[in-house]
């Protein structure tokens, strides 16, 4: 299971302490322009080091396209890539080869596979997402041309939460801090919460919010393709994500059917000639309904765990279930909200385009 997609694919390899992370993309139209500043700007958002909020591990994520790709545009071939990795530190991971660290995905590998690459969580380690980002900064490429985008933000740190209602904040500035979240007063107040976490030698979870806009309708598969199941599918993938919801989510548990539904109207804007299109007068659908895209914005919550490595001590077994003391060491993020949007943002990139090809080819 190390592809994803139908039509538009990734199948990533590499571990976080291995010579590399990369990746094939099978599936991309030819034609489609690859800027490779875009691609490697994408990356640089996900790195490692790119503030005090983050770890300190310190990789460069220079992407290098291996084919694919002539003159600047896709030629419709498998697009090879590969991400060097530089700036391992192996030996800190020393004192975990025998123990299993409370939360984390030793036990289970073990359990599965008998054998566990212990540096860093090998396959494990969200080091393996960058394979994710390049893949999603291609599809970002593609639906650009389009006219769909995707933009995610940070709308909760710990007990620290933006209203529900994206449409209230400029989402052009979601990068304008180091905690990716568009409010300037509640980044700051984000920040400090972090950075405290993080001198406490402790972490904190949070939630990440996404918009797609420009989607048009039809897209998703009934009835075990719908498109909301693809996107939870895509974000319950990322590493530490524990939940997902979209549209009104659980709040609809509270209402009834009289405050909830989305009534349609026509197109005010339409003119003599133009084919019929409806729009929804509120948008508690989160664009989806019955699966299938309604034209509307997309828009969905992920809640992430804290991370699960503490630099401080805990008590667990060893591989022979003795009990024990860890005291983890290394360079970790204390909260990985900063960094998991541009890998939210690539899954919903890839999911969106890769049904797009899919409704396509279900027509003549």
């Amino acid at each position: 299971m190390n592809t994803f997609g139908n039509i538009f694919r990734l199948t990533t390899f590499g571990e976080s302490h291995g010579a590399a992370v990369g990746g094939v993309v099978d599936g991309m139209p030819a034609g489609v322009d690859i800027d490779v500043s875009f691609i490697q700007a994408e990356l640089n958002r996900r790195r490692p080091g790119q503030s005090a909020l983050t770890t300190s591990r310190k990789e460069p994520d220079s992407v290098e396209l291996l084919s694919g790709v002539f003159e600047g545009k896709s030629t419709g071939c498998p697009i090879g890539f590969v991400v060097r990795n530089t700036n391992q530190h192996s030996s800190d991971y020393d004192n975990m080869r025998q123990l299993f660290r409370p939360s984390h995905a030793d036990y289970t590998y073990h359990e599965k596979y008998g054998l566990r690459d212990h540096r860093g969580g090998g396959r494990s380690s969200a080091r393996i997402t960058i394979a994710r980002c390049v893949g999603g900064a291609l599809a970002k490429l593609a639906l650009q041309q389009l006219g769909i985008s995707v933009v995610a933000y940070t709308s909760q740190v710990g007990p620290l939460k933006l209203d529900r209602d994206y449409r209230k904040y400029d989402l052009a500035k979601v990068d304008d801090n180091d905690v990716r979240c568009p409010d300037k007063d509640m980044a700051d107040k984000m920040a400090t919460l972090i950075s405290k976490v993080k001198a406490e030698g402790n972490t904190i979870g949070g939630v990440i919010t996404c918009v797609v806009k420009g989607c048009p309708a039809g897209l998703g598969e009934p009835e075990f393709g719908k498109l909301h199941a693809a996107l939870g599918q895509a974000m319950l993938s990322i590493n530490a994500a524990k939940g997902f919801e979209y549209g009104d989510g659980f709040d609809m548990a509270d209402y009834m059917g009289t405050d909830v539904n989305d009534i349609f109207v026509a197109n005010p804007s339409a003119t003599a000639g133009e084919p019929l299109r409806l729009h929804t007068v509120t948008n508690h659908s989160g664009g989806i309904q019955g699966g299938i895209s309604n034209g509307e914005d997309i828009y969905f919550r992920v809640a992430f765990k804290p991370v699960a490595t503490l630099l401080m001590e805990q008590q667990t077994v060893d591989i022979d279930g003795k009990e024990t003391v860890l005291k983890a060491r290394g360079r970790h993020d204390p909260c990985v909200l900063p960094r998991a949007v541009p890998i939210v943002e690539s899954m919903a990139a890839m999911t969106i385009f890769d049904y797009y090809l899919l409704n396509r080819a279900a027509k003549i």
